[in-house]
């Protein structure tokens, strides 16, 4: 019977030491290595479910308490891209893409064992611009212009600015995993919802350089199936 009752004590002890696993620690800073994400829609651009592959693009600040952790992330990604617009014979656009991304947030860890399942709500602000060069594809309207003795090349495209402004909400689920109390490794992927204040400007390449300028209110739904990186926490309380 005494001997029961020391296994289990010896137990309780060993599961009470490892569920406190990163619970003394003040304060933790994350770097994200990589992340896999669905960009927010440029133009009328018709691949939008492609995803795109992005390194160390982003970091987060957390404050812990508890079960609970406070936290502060951005994220920023600049890259040259090519779209289809409208339809695959009637436009394509090539240009660069500037996202930059700031949160506020919390994450409630389940447990404090090793392997940390978390799930948790940031709230913040987008930014995405689109800067770049729209082009027709149309096979008719270029078979008309070499008629006329104009040469592909010499077919200016027209410029374009898209800008994207406005609220993302973002719910998460992840796990952390953690090799010593000081650092974990975390995955977690999260379903933006970005509602936006869109303003295009294009101005034809042309000689009259014609000025054409459309505003939208709109909304999507962005998934970001995974992120992946590296905690490291600071500030022990012990």
């Amino acid at each position: 019977m005494k001997k029961s009752l020391l296994i289990i004590l010896m137990s309780t002890l060993y599961n009470y030491a490892f569920s406190q696993m990163n619970g003394d620690f003040n304060y933790t800073v994350a770097i994200k290595g990589y992340s896999m994400m669905q960009m927010p829609k440029v133009l009328n651009q018709k691949n939008t479910k492609d995803f795109t592959n992005v390194w160390f693009h982003g970091g987060m600040v957390k404050f812990n308490d508890n079960q609970f952790s406070y936290r502060l992330s951005g994220s920023y990604l600049s890259k040259n891209i090519g779209l289809i617009n409208n339809c695959a014979t009637c436009e394509a656009a090539e240009g660069k893409m500037t996202d930059y991304i700031f949160k506020l947030g919390f994450e409630k860890n389940i447990n404090f064992s090793r392997f940390q399942p978390y799930f948790g709500l940031d709230i913040g602000f987008r930014s995405n611009k689109f800067d770049g060069k729209l082009m027709s594809t149309n096979p008719v309207y270029l078979a008309s212009q070499a008629g006329k003795g104009t040469s592909d090349a010499s077919i200016e495209p027209n410029s374009v600015e898209a800008t994207k402004v406005g609220f993302v909400a973002s719910p998460i689920i992840g796990i952390k995993i953690n090799p010593i109390p000081e650092i974990s490794l975390f995955a977690e992927g999260n379903l933006d919802y970005f509602a936006s204040y869109e303003r295009q400007e294009t101005v034809s390449g042309d000689l009259t350089n014609t000025v054409t300028l459309k505003k939208y209110n709109k909304t999507e739904f962005l998934l970001n199936p995974v992120t992946i990186g590296i905690q490291i926490h600071l500030g022990s309380n012990r």
